[in-house]
């Protein structure tokens, strides 16, 4: 069980660490590039920049919401 949680600790590392990446590149590098140079393909347009980390933050907030509700109504019924 040890080497399974190992390499999912790893792969989740990598994963963030390559998005972190990803998106430093887009947000700080990429402005500094000329428009037509060929590296701009491989990037969504800077407007994304901000509505996707936007959108999953008020993604993951409701869902944070919706658990502490559903957590909370559990634990009122056991009490009853």
């Amino acid at each position: 069980m040890e080497l399974a949680d190992r390499t999912i600790g790893l792969l989740l590392t990598v994963t963030s660490l390559s998005i972190f990446t990803y998106y430093t590149f887009w947000v700080i590098i990429l402005p500094l590039v000329d428009t037509d140079h060929f590296v701009h393909k491989y990037f969504l347009p800077q407007e994304y920049a901000i509505l996707i980390p936007v959108f999953v933050g008020m993604a993951l907030t409701c869902l944070l919401s919706m658990f502490i509700g559903y957590v909370m109504l559990k634990s009122k019924k056991k009490k009853a």
